[in-house]
């Protein structure tokens, strides 16, 4: 099963939870596969790799076929694999502009390591370019995390109806498995209203798991390996095999 983490505004906390995530739900019997689809590589920093250490990376397995298997590494979290990102990535609608069946180029490569995985989580860059597309129709499912500030969360009614145009042009079997309040700051009483209004909003669709700012957090790049899985990630990805299951058994 592939997720896509993703929304189209930048600084919502997109990487700290796809990587948190995928360090949550990294067992023995679990192995994840974490792929780094933004030009600034954050997500690959944050796992340890240097900036001249990129390559191979996702830019070279979409563009020049280098070898899947051989472009993925392992990381300091056992069980958890990385495809790095590159700058490369930033060129991804031209590079891609040729390529015949371009928006699926990411499935097809996908395709050929999905056997050894039980989840690869994409983090996306910001927006929805063929980047972006292309990830939508690689994933299964697709969650949108949504810091608890008033700009993030006016933001959302546009993502999501951007993601709507895409799968009624193209068909991706992908759905919408939630929506991540992250950034929580609980002394701030603005932050606090807005998750409530979202959760009135959107219902369901919003996970029961919240995730906090903490100083740790914001420290935790720094550090250069996958945070150790904490109790909010592991929550969270308790319901996201919850809702993952569900999708399977709605299917037809």
């Amino acid at each position: 099963m592939v997720i896509a983490v993703l929304n189209s505004k930048g600084g919502v906390g997109k990487t700290a939870t796809a990587i948190g995530l995928a360090a949550a739900l990294a067992a023995p019997r679990r192995r994840i596969l974490l792929v780094d689809l933004d030009s600034q590589a954050c997500a690959s920093h944050w796992c340890g790799v240097s900036r001249n250490q990129l390559r191979p990376s996702a830019a070279s397995v979409l563009f020049e076929k280098y070898p899947i298997l051989k472009a993925i590494r392992h990381t300091p979290s056992p069980h958890l694999d990385l495809l790095t990102g590159s700058l490369e990535l930033a060129n991804a609608d031209l590079m891609l502009a040729a390529v015949r069946g371009r928006e699926v180029a990411l499935r097809r490569a996908l395709e050929r390591v999905q056997s050894h995985y039980e989840l690869i989580l994409l983090d996306c860059p910001p927006g929805l370019s063929l980047l972006g597309i292309n990830a939508i129709l690689a994933a299964d499912g697709l969650l949108v995390p949504v810091a608890a500030d008033p700009l993030a969360a006016g933001a959302l009614d546009g993502l999501l109806a951007s993601i709507e145009r895409v799968r009624a042009r193209m068909e991706p079997t992908a759905r919408l498995l939630g929506i991540v309040l992250t950034q929580i700051d609980p002394r701030r009483p603005l932050t606090r209203e807005t998750g409530e209004r979202l959760r009135a909003e959107y219902r369901d669709q919003v996970f029961h798991t919240e995730l906090r700012w903490t100083a740790a957090l914001a420290a935790a790049p720094d550090a250069r390996r996958p945070p150790a899985p904490t109790d909010p990630f592991r929550r969270l990805g308790g319901e996201v095999l919850h809702r993952l299951a569900a999708a399977r058994h709605e299917r037809p």
